[in-house]
Parts: structure tokens; sequence; C-alpha cells
């Protein structure tokens, strides 16, 4: 199989509204790097091509500005952008709609300039790097066939925490070959002591969990059979828009897509497990846990202080 080096494309289109700013491009350590810079240094190092990121368009200048000069120097950086009125021909929108249409439609927003196999990612997530290595290598060494063969990177949910509030989770299940056999999103996960819990009635009521579940954090692995799948899954949620419960809310997400082919048996996702903790900025209480975590990277010595610089 000739090598053709994936893509990685970031999710960087929310606005942060719980954390209360552009989180995406917050500084997290004392040389201003953001988080989003590690994950674009991990891919580059694990062997991916280039950076897409998915963004509102009124945040271009904001994004071209905190990219920077260097990053492109090492990786081609390009963009594609998510928006409300990106929907299919003859779909009317809901009035009083706000946002766009979830991480479904935002991958979707770069079905013009993908042309290789492709990793997604969160721009506000912290991964680690052996999370890029097994990604870059398994879209590396793996092709459709009978069926369309994708990745995932799982994390144990209670590694995916914050002190501060809530998080949005994909609780996965997975076989005894590694295969990921269906995603629930679960849209307010709260810590519980060492294990966890999660409402959905806006905490009426809630469900125990242990804390140790396999949980996606939005790092996926696809061939581009998905835009197809994406473009048809996103036409039919947005056709059914009328009947959902709050259609000036509801989201196409994107795990949802991925758990539907399993189950039609048209896909298989593998559960690419990682050692390294993940940390994120939910928050902005958030925000000194993930820099002395950055900070104690560089202490070890697998980050250097200053990315890209001086560096092949």
């Amino acid at each position: 199989m000739s090598e053709v080096k994936p893509t990685l494309v970031v999710m960087a289109a929310g606005m942060g509204s719980r954390y209360g700013g552009l989180k995406q491009i917050d500084p997290v350590d004392g040389e201003g790097h953001k988080i989003i810079d590690y994950s674009i240094y991990d891919a580059w190092k694990a062997g991916f091509g280039k950076v897409i990121f998915i963004i509102k368009k009124e945040n271009e200048a904001d994004f071209r500005e905190a990219i920077g000069e260097e990053i492109p120097k090492k990786i081609p950086v390009e963009y594609a952008f998510q928006s409300l009125d990106d929907v299919p021909e003859g779909i009317k929108i809901p009035e009083g709609r706000k946002k766009p249409w979830g991480t479904a439609q935002a991958v979707l927003a770069a079905r013009d300039i993908l042309d290789t196999p492709f990793a997604v990612i969160n721009a506000d997530d912290f991964y680690g790097r052996e999370a890029f290595i097994k990604m870059c290598d398994f879209l590396k060494t793996h092709e459709d066939d009978d069926k369309y063969r994708y990745g995932m990177v799982g994390f144990i949910l209670k590694n995916t925490l914050t002190e501060n509030g809530y998080v949005s989770r994909g609780i996965c299940s997975v076989d005894e070959k590694g295969y990921l056999t269906g995603v629930t999103e679960r849209t307010h996960i709260e810590r519980d002591g060492e294990a966890a819990k999660y409402t959905e009635d806006e905490g009426k009521t809630y469900v125990k969990l242990t804390g140790e579940e396999a949980v996606s954090m939005n790092f996926w692995g696809f061939s581009l059979s998905m835009i197809s799948e994406l473009s048809h899954y996103f036409e039919e949620f947005m056709k059914d828009l009328e009947g959902n419960a709050d259609p000036l809310k509801a989201e196409c997400y994107l795990p949802v897509v991925v758990d539907s082919l399993i189950k039609e048996g048209k896909a298989t996702t593998e559960v690419l497990t990682s050692g390294d903790r993940w940390f994120g900025v939910t928050y902005k209480e958030d925000k000194p846990v993930v820099m002395s975590s950055i900070q104690e990277l560089k202490d070890r010595g697998i980050y250097p202080e200053r990315l890209f610089v001086n560096e092949r």
C-alpha cells in the first residue's frame, strides 16, 4: 500500500459558551501556546500531512493570528467554515435558531478540501502523543473493504472529568476483539466521588456510572467514505427536524452517525486505547490544572519549551 499522509481535522467552531470566550486560542503556558498547538505538534511528529480547522467565518482572522507563522512552515494549514445556513437544498431553518448543527455538520464543512483518510479532534482537548501516533499508524495501514474501516481513540471516563461542572461524553460499548459496538451520547456527566453520574432531565434525576467506562473524546479516524455518509445522515437529520423535541437546540452528533453505521453493518470502528491522560479546559477554573499538567510534561522532556521552533 502506498503511504498517504492522513489529514487532521480540528473542530473549533464552538465559542466556548460554558467557558466564557474563545477558549480554543487561549494560551495554556508561559510561552503563549494553546492546547491546539500541542495537538498539532503531536500530529506533525506522528506523521500527519495537513491540518484543516473547522471554524466560524467571523473567527477566521483571530484564528490565523493565533496559529501564527511557525506551524504552517512545518505542516500545511487550511480552513473550512461551519455555518447555520450550510444545509441541504430545500431545508428551512427554524426561526430563532442561533448556532450550527453539531459535530457531524462540522466535519462535513471540510468536504471540498479533504482528499486523504483523516482524523477528527476537538480543538480544546489535550489528547497526548500516543493517541496521534496510534491514529496515524491506523489510517496509514487500514483501507475499506467489504466494510468501512474506521478507528477511535478511547479514554477512561474518570480520567476525562472536570472538578468544575459537567461535560458531554460518548459512552462506548466495546466487544472482546476491541471493536466499538455502540456509542451513547450523554450531554451532562458529572464527577461523583471516584465515580460519575449523568442526568437527562437537568438534574432532577441521576444515573450512576462506574467511571471506568470507555468514552469517545471525539478523536476519530475515517476513510473518505465518511463524507458521503455524513451528507446522507445530515440530510435525514434536517428533514426530521420538525419532529424533533427542540429544533432550536438539536444537534447532529458525529458519534451518532458512527453508531448508526456500526449497527447497520456498514462499518467497523477499532478502539485504539491510549495510556496518556486526557485533559481540557471546559471551564475557566480548569485552566490552572491544564497549565500545571503541561509544565510537568515539559519538565519531563516530552515537549520543548517552544514548539516547532528550530525543529525539522
